[in-house]
């Protein structure tokens, strides 16, 4: 964890009312009684607060905040970003900021505030028990929003008529729900429906909603129509049950995610520290990732929501429909999308009934339409800070602020984890969340989710970026959507995105590591460390390469890709040695055909790919061999590693390769094997084998001498490589970043895309640059 002498900067950028209430004053005192520096001071979109000191005076600056501001403040949106010193002396309280376009930021969707929760529950309040109770500082936003400016008739809620009372609220200056968009009651409001398998109405309003709880209760996956698409709910504690949604949703491993009441039946499950605490709680009430308790005090939830898995994806009720939901039944639920594997969320009704047909045995929807589709966000605590694994309800469309105007570009990103960015001045909107581009239901996805972002925005792009892989979707679309089109090397992304969000403009060494990417020399990438410069970088090193034999069936088998790396030791000796987990998890056949294609190299493309070296390593040591969801076999690895031996590192060899050093993983994997024959424990091999990663990171980038490490890639979810890659780095004097707000996995490519585009652009160019132009 980080030091607590360590300086940092904190930036804030806070929506909602907080303007015009005192917040400005009360930053101000809370600053100094914690001894901090920086500023405060209004924006065209609300406050902006910088705060520079020791971190845990930040930390506790960060948690104050939200717990004591003035009374008739309220916070619809909170982003924190971590940022080197700036050397601010003193605290000021700046002039306002009026200059500056006032871009129309559409808020996302906010949980139900404290407010509307007390008056959910009154029995005297008029709006008891209504599942779409909301005022200004919560309810639906981005999801019910068809066109700006956002006003009611521009929102799914026109077709409900406020009754005179909800209009006498709407139109009063000092009520809270002065102009609240979706504001509505039981008389005039949207309204509950339980339906069956086929659609048929069983029951409706309050009704409908108890008969939905009754059902879970009995085991039964019930669809709910939420905010911005269908949840699957069961019981979480039913093994059976769960199995089931499994079964039919075709999600055999995958971990489920879990709501639950509150923050009491959470800490009965997972440790909870302050700031996951805060997570939890606010606005943005994302999924949190949160270690598991190993004696939980609680009924536990069944091993299938999250088999071999020491975390758990939580969330709390963040509309009043799973308040009341929750409150009803009192025990923890599984709540996954509402979809088949590898297809978007359902958001219409009768849609859902086809789509989720043989899945849902009843569904419980309501009458507000859903204008796009918003999954809920995964965020996780990593050194102290928020780091957004996948980025939906809650967080997206806020807008990420780049420094400087660029061009109106728009990003396609990349194929899996898709997401699409647009440029509007010196603010890059990233989208909600689309998946993996993989079924003709989210290439729709991924083309409505573009047509909303150019209407709301009145976006014309002068140019479109996308990946340099010829087969994605995503550049395909590219290529025929008419502007010019920059491609972007896909690692060059991902470096960029990460120092876009700490305000790096290079140069920096970019640490690029993740399962695959489109090497303009015909490989697969995946394990790069690349010297990037604004549109420029330079390959300076990489993981030496090895075969995947089958290619993309070897990224989905571990036990593949471990034949690929032991081949490289063994040659065709390798496939007598079935004392090797990977050689006998084939037949005779099987390895007969194997040992041919990788003799005349017939679909066993060479791949750089740190990923793939997890994957082959946790398959060597039996932890996973067979059909996996992505990154589930490192994964297996990174859990399995638990601090036996926390310091020793099995040896890498940095070599001079023919156009960059290569980080060589043979002596690595020579101690792996003697330690796996000596029976040695696998989390201590986990462990020296997570370190031996950093050890070559912290080599490379002593070679290389650029003093700023960017760290990126969907490795960089791993929460123990990340950590000790950032501790070990500071010990030698280098300067480390990562993720915050924006992921490291391929739903930050489309960020990148548009800082390398805007750039080439700029320099007249027409590809990000290869490395002969460096």
């Amino acid at each position: 964890m980080a030091s607590t002498r360590e300086r940092a900067r904190l930036r804030l950028r806070l929506r909602g009312a907080v303007q015009g209430v005192g917040f400005r004053p009360f930053v101000y005192r809370l600053a100094r009684e914690l001894s901090l520096s920086g500023w405060v001071g209004n924006s065209p979109h609300g406050v902006v607060v910088e705060v520079e000191g020791e971190r845990p005076d930040l930390d506790a600056f960060l948690l104050r905040l939200e717990k004591e501001k003035p009374p008739r403040a309220s916070i619809q949106s909170l982003e924190a970003s971590f940022l080197d010193p700036s050397g601010h002396a003193g605290f000021t309280i700046r002039e306002s900021d009026d200059g500056g376009s006032a871009t129309a930021v559409i808020l996302p969707d906010i949980a139900t505030c404290p407010d509307c929760l007390r008056e959910l529950f009154d029995p005297a309040d008029r709006r008891y028990g209504y599942p779409f109770i909301n005022c200004v500082n919560c309810g639906p936003r981005f999801s019910i929003l068809t066109a700006l400016p956002y006003d009611r008739p521009n929102t799914t809620m026109a077709r409900f008529t406020m009754c005179q009372a909800c209009r006498r609220e709407y139109e009063d200056p000092s009520d809270r729900r002065f102009h609240a968009q979706p504001n509505a009651c039981p008389a005039c409001g949207p309204h509950l429906e339980l339906r069956d398998e086929r659609g048929n109405v069983l029951a409706t309003r309050h009704e409908a909603l108890r008969r939905a709880a009754e059902a879970i209760r009995a085991g039964d996956i019930l669809a709910l129509k939420g905010l911005g698409g269908f949840h699957l709910l069961v019981d979480a504690r039913n093994e059976e049950a769960v199995l089931r949604l499994r079964r039919r949703k075709h999600r055999q491993e995958k971990p489920l995610a879990v709501m639950l009441p509150s923050v009491e039946s959470v800490r009965a499950l997972c440790r909870v520290s302050g700031l996951e605490e805060r997570l939890l709680r606010s606005p943005e009430c994302p999924i949190v990732l949160l270690a598991r308790r190993p004696d939980p005090a609680d009924e536990p939830v069944a091993a299938a929501v999250a088999p071999g898995n020491p975390y758990l994806g939580v969330m709390l009720p963040y509309t009043p429909l799973h308040h009341i939901l929750l409150r009803e039944l009192d025990f923890p639920v599984v709540a996954t999308s509402g979809n088949l594997s590898e297809e978007p969320i359902c958001t219409d009704e009768g849609e859902a009934v086809t789509r989720l047909a043989g899945l849902a045995d009843g569904f419980l929807v309501h009458d507000r339409p859903i204008a796009r589709h918003v999954d809920d966000s995964v965020v996780r605590i990593l050194l102290g800070r928020e780091l957004i694994l996948r980025r939906a309800r809650g967080y997206a469309p806020l807008p990420i602020q780049v420094g400087r105007p660029l061009p109106p570009v728009l990003a396609v990103g990349a194929h899996l984890k898709n997401t699409v960015a647009a440029s509007v001045g010196a603010e890059v909107f990233v989208s909600q969340h689309v998946g993996d581009l993989e079924t003709v239901q989210a290439f729709d996805a991924f083309r409505g989710v573009i047509g909303s972002l150019e209407s709301l925005y009145d976006l014309s792009p002068v140019i479109v970026a996308a990946d340099l892989h010829p087969d994605y979707r995503s550049t395909k679309f590219a290529l025929g959507a008419g502007p010019p089109v920059v491609r972007v090397q896909h690692h060059h992304a991902h470096v960029a995105a990460c120092m876009a969000e700490n305000g790096l403009e290079g140069p920096c060494l970019g640490v690029a590591w993740d399962g695959t990417g489109y090497g303009p020399d015909g490989t697969v990438w995946g394990g790069e460390f690349l010297r990037v410069s604004g549109a420029r970088w330079e390959r300076v090193a990489h993981l030496r390469t090895f075969r995947l034999p089958g290619g993309e069936q070897a990224i989905k088998e571990p036990r593949r890709t471990a034949i690929g790396l032991l081949h490289e030791l063994f040659g065709d000796a390798l496939f007598a040695m079935e004392e090797l987990a990977p050689v006998a998890a084939f037949s005779p056949r099987e390895r007969g055909i194997l040992q041919g294609m990788l003799a005349r190299k017939i679909n066993t493309p060479r791949t750089s790919a740190v990923g793939r070296l997890f994957d082959g390593v946790a398959a060597i040591l039996g932890l996973h061999l067979g059909p996996q969801f992505e990154g589930q076999a490192a994964m297996a690895l990174e859990w399995a590693e638990n601090g036996i031996g926390a310091d020793e590192a099995y040896p890498v060899r940095i070599a001079q390769g023919p156009s960059a050093l290569l980080l060589d993983w043979e002596p690595l994997l020579w101690a792996i094997l003697a330690d796996a024959r000596d029976r040695v424990p696998v989390a201590w091999i986990a462990g020296k084998f997570h370190n031996a990663l950093v050890e070559g990171i912290v080599a490379v980038a002593g070679q290389i001498g650029e003093e700023r490490i960017v760290l990126s890639g969907g490795c960089f979810q791993n929460r123990y490589l990340t950590e000790r890659a950032v501790r070990r780095l500071r010990a030698e004097g280098f300067r480390p970043y990562w993720h915050q707000r924006i992921p490291p996995n391929d739903g930050g490519i489309a960020l990148g895309q548009i800082v390398v585009a805007s750039r080439a652009l700029e320099e007249g160019r027409c590809v990000s640059p290869s490395p002969d132009n460096w």
